[in-house]
């Protein structure tokens, strides 16, 4: 063997050497990751344990208000418990972990407090930065009192000795569903607002979140590498809304009530300021496989449809501010059904009306009048009718500050789809596709004497007590109309109450104006007749229109299509939200009279405790108040006398409310029977009878 060929040979055993040991540290590596210690958890937990990466910390999101101030959204933080347990000197760690563990057991009370301690002792055995104490996260108030507990108490000398609280917060709806669409919901993944207020005033409401440097520790766990400002979120603003807790509540009852009476599929409810443009309420429910009604859907902002008869409001103002008509003219409706270019026109009413003036056109809702006073001057003027709907507000979105208004889809003559019959279906609410909110800000405009509001739902933006936006309504610099038109179109609504269509709804305790709206609904391409979009928009009151509301019930159901109707099904869902606002709303409501005091009736025998009677008295300025104490009745001329109750006696309760009377006879051990309703009238027992005479303690009360 040469030695060359020597030379080779030792290089390839040299060779052969090297790429065996290549093999075996490739095969070690991979047994280490993969295999060994629970298929490589435990060195992925050591290169953890020592892994300082950036970590974002949410911001404490901010509140969202109603107009009281009452909470409608706020978020309540939880605390992770962990404690680095080498933080503490040995003289303090062996002096209070004992006492840490019992603490511990006692809020968590799912380990004794020797596990406790002998978890937290291992850990600084083993020089571990970080130990997660339990994974149930503590309240705010839990964390209160934790914040005086060892290892967590600091003070301005002495920082924490290793206990950490990590926030986390979680969205919460005091009023649980109460307007839940209106003000929205969270991603549960990146805590950003999906939908409603949440959504649209995001940046607002999140706040600035806090990025820096944490260690990950063993678990997942992050504990902060330091506790600077860069690790302090800055919280978010606040909203307040115009939204009243009261009139939502009013608004949801309502209509819940009504949609179950009908079955329907949906509804909606909006209470709106006249004035300024706030919106009090927002109810939004839509049925659900399980016959159960849920706010899933904002219908009064983004559910377009046909608005039927409502829309001929605009139909008759285009007309009068054209002088096109008179309200008293005469309009020879038929018998309440004709065709014109092959469409069919109909009436509701059976029969029709015959000859009626224009003004009933309006107030009995007749298809064929509206028809024939439009064919009278602007079927030649299509442009110029359309031209009104855009100065009434019709074609474009209200600009509601909340995302996911939708666009109304009006027609006209240069759009597609466009036909000879076009303008007869759009002049009584067809061929169109408008949201109630845009509805009710025009008529919200009609009750303002011509001036358009836009709708307001938030007030004002607060960070802390400092007001960073300050929302004004916002009023068109230009009338929808002339104030005669305006004056007109109040009368005509005035008089669908009065003795149209919702005639049913007056009150005679204040005035209602407003107009129904039935439009049949499409199914499968095809207007069908007993599917119906019913609605009804008004103000209250008539004379001094404080709100506007619309209350919408798609598709209700039952065996009788007449009684299908808005004026059967949305109306009287108004009257019952009005009658409860004007109840509520002591500011439209007529003052005391301040010039003296109001006189009492005389003929009425009354009677009660002279602290009760005092207050009363004081509060509703009447005219004379008890001087003496006790038990009281009425004497000559208006004034006060003391009545004697004695232990042993039957009392005298005449004159006494119920509850009065009650107090006295069952505290001396008698049986009462109620008849009638008001104040006590008569008493079965004479006043004044020795208990002990009685062989039955039993009193019979006639109240009158």
């Amino acid at each position: 063997m040469n030695i060359k060929q020597d030379i080779i040979q030792r290089a390839n055993h040299v060779f052969y050497i090297v790429l065996a040991l290549a093999v075996a540290v490739i095969f070690r590596l991979v047994y280490v990751q993969y295999f060994q210690t629970f298929k490589g958890q435990f060195w992925r937990e050591r290169v953890a344990a020592t892994l300082i990466q950036r970590d974002t910390i949410r911001a404490m999101r901010g509140n969202i208000l109603a107009a009281d101030g009452s909470l409608l959204a706020t978020s309540l933080p939880t605390y992770v418990v962990g404690l680095d347990p080498t933080t503490a000197k040995p003289e303090y760690f062996n002096k209070k972990v004992d006492s840490l563990g019992i603490l511990l057991a006692r809020i968590y009370k799912d380990r004794s407090a020797r596990d406790y301690t002998d978890l937290v002792r291992d850990a600084r055995a083993r020089k571990r930065r970080y130990v997660l104490l339990n994974r149930r996260r503590v309240t705010f108030q839990e964390r209160q009192m934790m914040l005086k507990w060892p290892f967590f108490r600091s003070s301005a000398k002495v920082a924490a000795r290793g206990g950490v609280l990590r926030p986390y917060y979680e969205r919460y709806h005091p009023f649980g569903s109460m307007a839940e669409r209106t003000i929205g919901n969270l991603s549960a993944k990146t805590g950003r607002g999906l939908i409603g207020l949440e959504a649209s005033f995001q940046p607002a409401l999140a706040g600035k979140n806090a990025v820096g440097l944490v260690e990950v520790l063993s678990g997942g766990i992050r504990k902060p590498v330091d506790d600077g400002p860069e690790m302090k979120p800055e919280p978010g603003m606040d909203l307040y809304t115009t939204i009243d807790v009261n009139f939502q509540d009013m608004a949801e009852t309502a209509l819940r009530s009504a949609l179950e009476k009908y079955k329907a599929e949906k509804g909606c409810v909006v209470v709106m300021e006249v004035a300024t443009g706030e919106i009090r309420a927002m109810a939004n429910l839509s049925k659900r496989r399980d016959n159960t009604y849920v706010e899933n859907f904002n219908h009064a902002l983004a559910g377009r449809t046909d608005p039927g008869s409502t829309f001929k409001l605009a139909t008759m103002m285009a007309l009068l501010e054209e002088k096109a008509i008179s309200l008293e003219q005469p309009v020879a409706t038929g018998g309440g059904s004709m065709t014109y270019n092959g469409l069919g026109i109909h009436d509701a009413k059976r029969g029709g009306s015959g000859t009626i003036t224009a003004r009933q056109v309006f107030e009995k809702s007749s298809n064929v009048g509206i028809h024939l006073l439009m064919r009278s001057y602007f079927y030649s003027r299509p442009d110029l009718y359309c031209q009104y709907l855009r100065q009434f507000h019709l074609t474009q979105p209200t600009g509601i500050h909340m995302k996911g208004e939708a666009i109304p889809v009006v027609r006209n003559p240069d759009m597609k789809g466009w036909s000879k019959v076009s303008l007869t279906s759009m002049s009584y609410g067809y061929e169109m596709q408008i949201t109630p909110l845009q509805m009710l800000a025009f008529y919200n405009a009609v009750a303002n004497n011509g001036r358009w509001v836009r709708p307001m739902l938030v007030r004002q933006i607060k960070l802390a007590n400092e007001v960073i936006e300050d929302n004004l309504p916002e009023v068109s610099s230009t009338p929808i109309c002339s104030p005669e038109t305006a004056r007109k179109a109040r009368e005509l609504l005035r008089g669908v109450v009065s003795h149209g269509t919702a005639k049913h709804i007056n009150n005679p305790h204040y005035a209602i104006a407003g107009k129904t709206g039935t439009a049949q609904k499409i199914v499968n391409g095809r207007y069908q007749v007993g599917k119906y979009y019913t609605s009804f928009i008004g103000y209250f009151p008539a004379d001094n229109p404080k709100y506007t509301m619309i209350t919408a019930i798609d598709s209700p159901q039952g065996d009788n299509i007449d009684l299908l109707y808005a004026g059967a099904v949305a109306a009287p869902v108004f009257k019952e939200v009005a009658d409860r606002i004007v109840a509520y709303d002591i500011r439209m409501h007529a003052p005391i009279r301040q010039g003296g005091r109001q006189p009492r009736p005389e003929k009425a025998l009354l009677a009660g405790y002279a602290d009760d009677l005092h207050t009363i008295s004081t509060t509703l300025n009447m005219d004379s108040e008890p001087s003496t104490e006790g038990w009281v009745e009425t004497a000559e001329q208006g004034r006060w006398k003391s009545r004697p109750t004695r232990p042993n006696q039957v009392p005298d309760v005449r004159g006494l409310t119920l509850r009065d009377a009650l107090f006295l006879l069952e505290n001396r051990g008698f049986r009462v029977l109620v008849e009638g309703r008001g104040k006590v009238k008569e008493q079965s027992v004479e006043p004044g009878t020795g208990a002990t005479d009685l062989s039955a303690k039993t009193i019979t009360l006639k109240l009158g």
